[in-house]
């Protein structure tokens, strides 16, 4: 069933143009981007699983494409639609991580680590590089591993910051189990990064550990 067979008083379009964008439901806004569902479910019932599926909006948004591959009612159509959906978002994070010290966007600092990092299934480490202004340099990432541990090389972090002029950095994490509690491995690697980057005058401003769907921020923990 498409949206047009829907009746008029559930339609998303014709809500979200009387009432605004924010009146919808998180699976109205899918079932916008969707438009028909598949055989035995309408639209947004489609919108609604792949939400739980998921696990809500920040997960579906941080899915990547192939993992979508094979979800009954999503063909390659639908699924180019969302991925694009999925990278404009990306990149509207970054703009505003560009545009604007990091300290006054923390919350989208977060947001943009979660679409790169919440769901890949092997652990990687990344790093945010800065300008003198905290603003966004780079993205990279820098290290990968296996499912469980990556072996991070603080002199390779080093020469990456050099190279880019950076002044500060943000480390960053996943943790492939969905727990984004640190270890003790992982305070002492940011000890190490942070006298290493110390000597070449450029600061650690936090190490972010992405779970699913959570993040654990070292400079709020006061472990920095």
């Amino acid at each position: 069933m498409s949206l047009k067979d829907l009746p008029a008083a559930l339609r998303p379009r014709e809500k979200l143009l009387a009432l605004g964008p924010a009146a919808l439901a998180d699976a109205e806004l899918l079932a916008l981007l969707l438009r028909t569902g598949s055989q035995g479910q309408d639209v947004l019932q489609l919108a609604q699983a792949l939400l739980d599926r998921s696990g809500g909006v920040a997960g579906l948004l941080a899915t990547p494409a192939a993992a979508l591959e094979g979800v009954k009612g999503l063909g390659p159509a639908k699924r180019a639609e969302l991925s694009a959906v999925i990278e404009l978002a990306r990149r509207a994070l970054a703009a505003t991580l560009r545009e604007r010290p990091v300290f006054e966007s923390p919350a989208a600092v977060k947001d943009y680590l979660q679409l790169q990092l919440s769901q890949l299934t092997r652990e990687v480490f990344s790093v945010l590089f800065l300008d003198h202004q905290q603003r966004l340099l780079a993205f990279e990432t820098l290290f990968q591993g296996t499912l469980s541990q990556t072996s991070v090389y603080p002199r390779e972090v080093v020469q990456r910051a050099l190279a880019l002029n950076a002044s500060a950095v943000i480390l960053a994490h996943n943790h492939p189990s969905g727990m984004a509690e640190p270890s003790r491995a992982d305070e002492f690697l940011t000890r190490s990064l942070k006298e290493a980057l110390a000597l070449v005058d450029v600061r650690v401003l936090d190490h972010i550990v992405v779970g699913s769907g959570c993040t654990v921020s070292f400079a709020e923990r006061g472990l920095l």
